[in-house]
């Protein structure tokens, strides 16, 4: 469906389409690098200075993976086609190539506004470089240093030009929820976001690594938004073949800490690895809500039996998988479709859980009944006491706040990792917080103090994240249960 607000930047490799996308969306995020041939998907984001939405391209015509120069010219013709405007960009250092006519040909049949955008003029004496590109016979021709950001302003003027009028409304939008799929090469991510999507917009293939750009996808689920962000395979840090995968792996933690929701998609086939769960770890230390989906099922599915292998093959992920106990698992095969619309309605109900609340009065019960049944473990001839316990506000930017809970204590120094986690499961019993981290937070309270007035103010307004875990060490516990992979959970300030 076309998008009439959108713009498609094209060009054959490395001639810095990569570099004026990040430059137009004001961040980094495609991976911009010398080698040919990096960006293979269509990469999507709002501009930051205007009103509409960039579409970076694979190169056309570059060399790489014979398997997938056809799937990347798919991608390239199928971002021209739903675009409203094309930026046809060229390198004036390198001068007009064969490829370059051809591709001007291309896009002249695309019956689309298209800009010729002459790059890399990156000093005065660049400037005559485009004269020779005059011959593909484009009306606009605009020269520009993406790198620098010389002649964007221009461009963009340029580019509201040619665009059709954006509808105005006095609506603001809600915040669409991001959902990072993430896990190692090759297990489908990909291939599951096409089965969302119905749409082949990123390129499925068998070569392990073939996605490195965090692909940020906008799309709607009924009467919800989403952000689907699909990333490049997490390998193990000595398997790294390239710095450029060197830095697909560093943007797909940084994709796990920015998003709202992470999907971790593991292999059937395979089951449960070493490597999935050192990617369940960054998920489980990031305290991002999660869903595990075990994909490729139509590989695996019996013809008889199939109950009993698949509550097999949930047991074993779960048990592999410990220490993210309030994960939902999902058995789908993106493939055929089977059971992926599942994954939205769990999505659904980990969004009502956020939202969910434990009653003061409830919640002080629980605990102080917990602390009663089971005591807390003398430490230096000091036992932890609790005072008081509040369920704090969740931030209402955030689109899906984790639950926060404020133990007030004698001194939070005292309390250790399997206690916290005991006293986790008890909030648990009495509120699931489907797919949702907790958060405890122990802050110290004098004996002989009030108390009553910090204890209303947390409350009412909740608590912000901490800043230097180490600088407030003792102060915050975020929950979540840990083994040799997951990591001990961190003490931090308040």
């Amino acid at each position: 469906m076309e998008n009439l607000r959108s713009v498609a930047i094209v060009g054959r490799p490395n001639v810095g389409k990569s570099a004026l996308f990040n430059r137009l969306a004001g961040r980094n995020i495609a991976i911009v690098h010398d080698q040919p041939g990096i960006t293979r998907d269509r990469i999507s984001a709002p501009s930051k200075q205007g009103d509409f939405v960039i579409w970076d391209t694979g190169g056309i015509g570059g060399k790489g993976e014979t398997e997938l120069l056809t799937e990347v010219r798919e991608a390239a013709d199928a971002a021209m086609r739903e675009a409203a405007v094309i930026l046809f960009v060229v390198d004036a250092q390198q001068g007009l190539t064969p490829i370059d006519e051809e591709l001007a040909r291309l896009l002249r049949r695309s019956q689309r506004p298209v800009v010729l955008v002459v790059n890399k003029i990156d000093h005065p004496n660049h400037e005559n470089f485009d004269t020779e590109f005059t011959r593909l016979g484009f009306n606009e021709v605009l020269s520009i240093s993406a790198a620098h950001g010389l002649g964007i302003g221009t461009l963009l003027e340029t580019i509201a030009e040619e665009l059709p009028e954006s509808e105005i409304t006095d609506q603001q939008s809600p915040i669409p929820l991001s959902l990072a799929i993430v896990g190692r090469p090759n297990v489908g991510k990909s291939s599951l976001i096409n089965a969302i999507l119905s749409d082949r917009r990123t390129i499925v293939s068998n070569i392990p690594g073939t996605t490195r750009d965090a692909v940020d996808i906008a799309y709607r689920h009924g009467k919800d938004d989403f952000l689907l962000i699909d990333t490049a395979g997490i390998r193990a840090r000595g398997k790294h073949s390239t710095s450029v995968e060197v830095f697909s792996v560093m943007r797909s933690e940084r994709t796990i800490r920015r998003a709202d929701l992470c999907v971790l998609v593991i292999d059937a086939t395979s089951g449960v690895t070493s490597q999935d769960k050192k990617i369940a770890a960054l998920m489980q230390k990031a305290h991002k809500p999660s869903i595990i989906v075990v994909n490729k099922w139509d590989l695996v599915k019996p013809v008889r039996g199939l109950k009993e292998t698949l509550a097999t093959l949930i047991a074993e992920t779960r048990e592999r998988l410990f220490f993210l106990p309030y994960a939902p698992i999902l058995v789908t095969s993106a493939l055929t479709g089977e059971n992926v619309e599942r994954l939205f309605t769990a999505i659904r109900k980990i969004r009502r859980a956020a939202h969910e609340r434990v009653g003061t009065g409830l919640l002080n019960r629980i605990i102080r009944e917990a602390f009663a049944t089971n005591p807390p473990p003398m430490s230096a001839n000091k036992r932890m006491k609790l005072f008081y316990v509040t369920q704090a506000r969740g931030a209402e930017e955030r689109a899906l706040p984790t639950p926060e809970f404020v133990l007030f204590v004698n001194d939070p120094q005292l309390l250790g990792d399997t206690y916290a986690r005991y006293l986790e499961a008890q909030i648990r019993a009495a509120q699931e917080f489907h797919g949702l981290p907790l958060m405890l937070n122990f802050r110290p309270r004098a004996e002989s103090s009030g108390g009553g007035a910090d204890e209303k103010k947390v409350a009412e307004r909740g608590q912000r994240k901490t800043g230097n875990p180490r600088r407030e060490k003792g102060r915050q516990r975020g929950k979540g249960r840990d083994g040799d992979q997951g990591g001990h959970p961190e003490r931090s300030g308040a």
